[in-house]
This record gives structure tokens, C-alpha cells and sequence, in this order.
């Protein structure tokens, strides 16, 4: 068991590791060498978990879900909450910030996939939800909404990356929701929704100090 919790540590450091590698210097640039360094592990310890450096972009892209915001009275509060605390954890996540940028590398892409197919399907879901308890208004289309979310919130995280280096992201991922959601949500559900720039940062406080599951 010790042995087998050690390997998953290591697995883990190594892509944080290439993530750092991956979000600083890009794909193309970013060498094995680079990541081995940033790790701390040997050559052998990274390739028992990971046979390439496009392997570890795909599993730096399979990651990018994996945590999910607690379940809301509202539906499209979740959301606004996907949103806003990925918009919070990108700051200090390599992993959040390799996912982003590696999903929108226009060659890269086309070697090991992109996390944004995974999004899609996360707020498809949620909006689907929303759609059937009548939060939305009637002509929403729930996967076009989740399209135009994903590829809105990259917009304005690459803007604020290039401006600012993410210090503004969670206040314009903020403004983008107060604009968007009117033409998605039904008025009595918009009056109710907490697109505060602080939003993020209290869900994932409050994921912080929720029990651990058995």
C-alpha cells in the first residue's frame, strides 16, 4: 500500500511538474529535460508513468474536471461557480493554467486532444438541468450556451494572462457572466445569482472545510 501510495505521489508531482513546464514555456518549447528538472524525479520515474511528453500533456487535459463545485438550490449557480472558481484556482494551479493553454495550442492540439471537449459536456449537463426546473429562458439550447461559455471564458483568460498575468481574471470571468447570463436565465433566477469577483474564492473555502467523503 505504501509503495502504491508513493507512485501516485509521484505520478502527481510529475505532471504538476510538466504543467509548470507546459504553461510557462508552451508545448513545443517545453523539453523532458525541463520537466525532470522541475519534478525532482529521475528519468526512469517519469517514464514508468508517462511514455512521452505528449502523455503528459494528455494527462495534464484529463485532470481538468476532476473537481467539481458543490450542488446549489439553483442549478445555474453551479455554473456560475464552475466559472468562477476555475477563474480563481488558475492563479496558483499549473495544472488549471498548462490545461488552458495547452487546449488552445492550435498545433499541439492535434497530437494530444483539449480539455475544452470535457467542459462542454461538464456545463451541458448543468444547463440541461437548469433548462428542465424552468431556470432558463424557453429558446436556450443548453449545449450552445456551454459552447459559448467555454469559449468565452478563454477569451477573457488569455486576455487577462497577456494584461495582466491573471491578476484580473476572476474580476473580468465576473463581468462576463453579468452580461452573459440575461440571455440565458429566466429573470426571477438572474435576480438570485452571485456573480461576485469573490464568488470562486468562497465556493473553493467552502470545498476547503467541507468533511472529507468516507
Amino acid at each position: 500500500m505504501a509503495q502504491q501510495e508513493r507512485a501516485i505521489r509521484t505520478r502527481r508531482a510529475v505532471l504538476e511538474a510538466a504543467a509548470t513546464v507546459f504553461a510557462e514555456h508552451g508545448y513545443t518549447a517545453a523539453t523532458v529535460a525541463d520537466i525532470l528538472k522541475t519534478a525532482g524525479v529521475t528519468k526512469g520515474a517519469l517514464y514508468f508513468h508517462f511514455d512521452s511528453k505528449e502523455a503528459l500533456a494528455q494527462g495534464i487535459l484529463e485532470v481538468q474536471t476532476e473537481q467539481r463545485v458543490p450542488e446549489q438550490e439553483i442549478k445555474l449557480q453551479e455554473l456560475v461557480d464552475i466559472a468562477m472558481t476555475v477563474a480563481h484556482r488558475m492563479v496558483h494551479d499549473p495544472l488549471l493554467r498548462a490545461g488552458a493553454r495547452l487546449s488552445a495550442d492550435p498545433v499541439g492540439r492535434k497530437y494530444y486532444g483539449s480539455a475544452w471537449t470535457q467542459w462542454v459536456d461538464v456545463l451541458t449537463e448543468v444547463v440541461s438541468q437548469a433548462h428542465q426546473r424552468g431556470e432558463t429562458l424557453s429558446h436556450v439550447v443548453p449545449r450552445e450556451v456551454a459552447e459559448m461559455v467555454v469559449g468565452a471564458f478563454n477569451g477573457v483568460q488569455l486576455y487577462s494572462q497577456l494584461e495582466t498575468g491573471l491578476q484580473d481574471v476572476e474580476y473580468r470571468v465576473s463581468v462576463l457572466l453579468k452580461h452573459l447570463l440575461p440571455s440565458v436565465a429566466s429573470p426571477p433566477v438572474l435576480m438570485r445569482l452571485d456573480v461576485a469577483p469573490d464568488r470562486g474564492a468562497r465556493v473553493d473555502g467552502e470545498m476547503e472545510l467541507a468533511p472529507a467523503s468516507v
